[in-house]
C-alpha cells in the first residue's frame, strides 16, 4: 500500500513536527488537541520499557512518545475501530510498526486482553466529562471521546492497576475539576500519584489541565512541578509549549 492510499476520501494529514511524523486525522469524529500532545511530554519512557496507551483514538500519544523518548515498545488500544483502523494506517504511513502495534478492544477488558503485569508504562488521555453530562447532538466519535460513555475513570484506573508491573508508571491527562476524586481513587486502586503538574491557559487564568504520573505500589511522596502556561499572549505560546510541540 502506497502513502498516498492510506489517506482516505475526507480524512487529512496532519504534520506532527517530530521527526518528520504525520497522522491521519478525519475532522468530522474527533482530533487530537493539546491535552494529548502535553502528555506526551509529560510521559517518561525509557529503552527497554512497554508503553500501553488506553483509548488512544488516532494514535497520536504513542506516535509522539516514540519521537520523543527512547522507548521502542509501544501498544494502543482502541475500542472505535475506524479510528483503531486510522491509527494503524498513520503507524504505516511514518513506517513504525516495529515499534507501534494498535488493537481494537474495550479499556474494561484491557488486563484479560493483556495480561496481568504486562507494562512498565500505561499512558490515557480519557474522557473528562461524567456520564451523559452536556452530550448534545452529533457525532457519536466525540461524545465517546470526550464523555465517560463507554468507560469510567474507575475502569481506567482498576485496569491500569492490573496491567502494570509492581513499580510500573501511569500517566494521565484530565481536568482540574475532578483532581479530589482522581487522586483519591488512584490511591485505592494502588496506583499512588507522585508528579503533578498544573497547566494554564494564560499566567492570570485558572488552569485547565493538570498532568498526572502514579507508581503502582508506591510509597506516599507527591512532587508538584512549577505551573506550565499554554500562552504569552493572545495566540502567542510560551517557549515551553513551542518546545514540546517542537517548532
Amino acid at each position: 500500500m502506497t502513502p498516498n492510499n492510506l489517506v482516505h476520501e475526507n480524512e487529512r494529514l496532519d504534520e506532527l513536527h517530530r521527526n518528520g511524523y504525520y497522522i491521519i486525522q478525519d475532522p468530522a469524529r474527533f482530533c487530537f488537541g493539546m491535552d494529548a500532545v502535553l502528555l506526551s511530554g509529560f510521559a517518561r519512557a525509557r529503552r527497554g520499557e512497554r508503553v500501553l496507551d488506553l483509548g488512544t483514538g488516532t494514535g497520536i500519544i504513542p506516535i509522539l512518545m516514540e519521537a520523543k523518548t527512547e522507548a521502542e515498545d509501544f501498544t494502543a488500544l482502541e475500542i472505535q475501530e475506524e479510528s483503531a483502523d486510522m491509527a494503524r494506517r498513520s503507524v504505516l504511513y511514518n513506517h513504525l510498526e516495529e515499534k507501534i502495534r494498535v488493537v481494537t478492544g474495550d479499556i474494561k477488558d484491557a488486563s484479560g486482553i493483556f495480561g496481568a503485569s504486562s507494562f512498565d508504562i500505561v499512558t490515557t488521555n480519557p474522557p473528562y466529562m461524567i456520564g451523559q453530562h452536556g452530550i448534545s447532538s452529533g457525532s457519536e466519535a466525540k461524545a465517546i471521546a470526550r464523555h465517560e460513555v463507554l468507560c469510567t475513570l474507575d475502569d481506567i484506573l482498576r485496569e491500569s492497576a492490573k496491567l502494570l508491573v509492581p513499580g510500573g508508571r501511569f500517566y494521565m491527562v484530565h481536568r482540574p475539576f475532578r483532581l479530589a476524586e482522581i487522586m483519591s481513587k488512584m490511591v485505592a486502586c494502588g496506583i499512588e500519584p507522585k508528579r503533578m503538574q498544573l497547566v494554564y491557559p494564560y499566567v492570570d487564568k485558572e488552569p485547565n489541565m493538570v498532568l498526572l504520573e502514579g507508581s503502582r505500589g508506591g510509597r506516599s511522596r507527591l512532587t508538584v512541578e512549577k505551573p506550565l502556561i499554554v500562552y504569552k499572549e493572545q495566540g502567542v505560546y510560551t517557549d515551553e509549549i513551542y518546545d514540546i510541540y517542537g517548532y
